[in-house]
């Protein structure tokens, strides 16, 4: 029997998922949490083999998730299941040492067989989403352009970013012309709008 962690801040779809993986009869969620902080106790309190992790959660997103659960407990295969099918967000749900990334509309059988997959030590990877993650290549910002990206995200002033994040204002002002520029974006909002649809933030 292969041991399921479900991680899913909507309740609804939590339950939907964790009801259907219910019906395989190699399968047992033997958890659910909705936030993202609540995983790796989860995993440790049940002895998961498998941890399934949405994208965006309250408390740790589920990338964030992924990497500590990579570093404390390399025997829970990690699988991504999100809405937010976007090339980066796979690049990067790889590099955080998840082996699984499907879209939340996959069908069930699918969701089944990629635990399968990840519990025997394989990867299961969304087809289309692989080949656009290599047509897409690696995010071209630096991790500095996205950490000022995402500062900038709420439509604050070079000045507070600036301040946020110990840099000078004009240091601010360089990274995020930078990023406009490496993003196509003509200012900073449509710079994180599309590193966003990019999945590179």
């Amino acid at each position: 029997m292969i041991r399921v962690v479900l991680a899913e801040d909507e309740h609804l779809v939590r339950g939907a998922i964790a009801a259907l993986l219910g019906l395989e009869e190699d399968l047992e969620v033997v958890a659910q949490v909705s936030r993202g902080d609540g995983v790796v106790d989860a995993v440790t309190g049940h002895g998961a083999d498998i941890a399934v992790l949405d994208i965006e959660m309250p408390g740790a997103g589920g990338l964030e998730v992924a990497a500590r659960l990579a570093r404390e407990m390399p025997g829970c295969g990690v699988l991504i299941l999100t809405s937010f099918g976007r090339p980066g967000y796979l690049r990067r749900a790889l590099e955080a040492g998840a082996r699984g990334f499907l879209a939340k509309d996959a069908p069930v059988e699918r969701l089944a067989d990629a635990i399968r997959t990840v519990h025997r030590g394989g990867r299961s990877l969304d087809t289309d989403l692989a080949a656009d993650a290599m047509a897409t290549g690696e995010s071209p910002l630096t991790a500095r352009e996205s950490e000022v990206l995402r500062a900038a995200e709420d439509g604050a002033s070079a000045a507070a970013i600036a301040s946020a994040l110990h840099l000078t204002e004009g240091t601010v002002r360089n990274y995020l012309s930078s990023a406009i520029t490496k993003t196509g974006a003509d200012n900073r909002m449509s710079a994180v709008r599309t590193a966003r649809e990019m999945g590179w933030l």
